[in-house]
């Protein structure tokens, strides 16, 4: 079961301003479909990994929150989105509310990290040791943030965005917190751009094909 008191935040942007990044190689209504798909296999990820007390799924996407409301499971909890539609904002909103629900600590996923592993939560989760500090995941291009978890829950404040990596890592240094480094190419691989798309197109095609074979 989970550990007491840890908590993940699953935030979603509105499916159709989703993956903009992506207007070059993918009509609206695909990118919308990916946006969807990927939301799906975030949350079935998080509840699967039986690793947290709750999951909050914050957002101002209805179908969002209605496909959060219908996990019967996981203890998901939907939450939406108030004010101006920014993400920093939104994940401050929902690490409030996880710790009003007694959250020690929360575990940050963006919705574009298809291949993290329950094994990569676990050794965030251990690297953290529940003391007061943060862990974050970068990128491959070591710029942004693919995972971040935070002890306790408003420790830092939130800092996504363009060089995020650097500047959640700055906000530590600050705050006088513990900062650890978790490397992973599994949490390193996010959907931002072509090139990652045909990444993720590649390497889910070569799991499709061993999974044929066996």
């Amino acid at each position: 079961m989970g550990i007491s008191g840890n908590w993940a935040i699953l935030p979603v942007k509105p499916f159709h301003l989703a993956k903009s990044r992506l207007a070059g190689v993918l009509a609206p209504t695909e990118r919308e479909s990916l946006a969807i798909h990927l939301f799906r296999g975030s949350l079935d990820f998080l509840v699967s990994t039986d690793l947290f007390m709750g999951i909050v799924v914050v957002s101002r996407d209805p179908r969002a929150l209605a496909m959060a409301r219908a996990y019967t499971t996981g203890n998901v909890h939907a939450l939406a989105e108030t004010g101006a539609p920014e993400l920093n904002a939104a994940l401050t909103e929902a690490a409030e509310y996880a710790k009003r629900c007694g959250a020690d600590c929360v575990f940050v996923l963006p919705t574009d990290v298809p291949f993290i592993t329950r094994a990569d939560v676990q050794m965030m989760n251990r690297a953290s040791g529940y003391r007061s500090g943060i862990v974050i995941a970068p990128d491959r291009g070591r710029t942004g943030t693919n995972a971040l978890l935070l002890a306790p829950p408003d420790v830092i404040p939130f800092a996504f965005g363009e060089n995020s990596y650097v500047a959640h890592s700055r906000l530590a240094m600050q705050a006088d917190v513990i900062c650890h480094v978790y490397e992973s190419e599994r949490v390193a691989l996010d959907i931002d751009t072509p090139p990652d798309l045909d990444t993720y197109r590649a390497l889910m095609a070569a799991r499709q094909s061993t999974q044929g074979v066996l």
